[in-house]
């Protein structure tokens, strides 16, 4: 079996939400994004290209994020969904479920809410009943 390597984060900003800014309405982008002003509505990274989602710690999301990296200095009020990497720095607030794959967390981050771990692959266990057999 062959394992999906692990895309990495953008090292680019395509678009940035300035301070002072606030979107009322769901945002999706592609490649890198960078808000520090406020979003109220689903922030979603479109297809499966590799994507990143930079929150300053004067940003504000009320809404879904999904998006394959994320670096929350900020604050979020709804559930994450992040494919690879997350990382919470030290001035971050979440109030919602966080699912991540592999998560950095500084000192000083809050989470309200459950931190979910998304494995890559969905494992399932088939049960059967066993047959019992007469002893010979």
């Amino acid at each position: 079996m062959f394992r999906k390597q692990p895309s990495k984060p953008q090292n680019r900003i395509d678009s940035l939400i300035g301070v002072g800014t606030k979107i009322e309405g769901n945002v999706n982008f592609t490649g890198g994004l960078r808000v520090d002003g406020e979003v109220v509505g689903n922030v979603t990274a479109v297809s499966d290209e590799p994507s990143t989602l930079v929150l300053s710690e004067k940003a504000r999301i009320e809404g879904e994020i999904s998006v394959s990296h994320l670096v929350v200095n900020g604050e979020i009020t709804g559930p994450v969904y992040v494919a690879e990497f997350l990382e919470l720095q030290s001035r971050s607030r979440v109030k919602g479920d966080v699912h991540y794959n592999s998560l950095e967390m500084h000192l000083g981050a809050i989470v309200e809410g459950h931190l979910v771990h998304r494995s890559g692959e969905a494992k399932t266990v088939e049960l059967k009943l066993a047959t019992s057999k007469p002893a010979i």
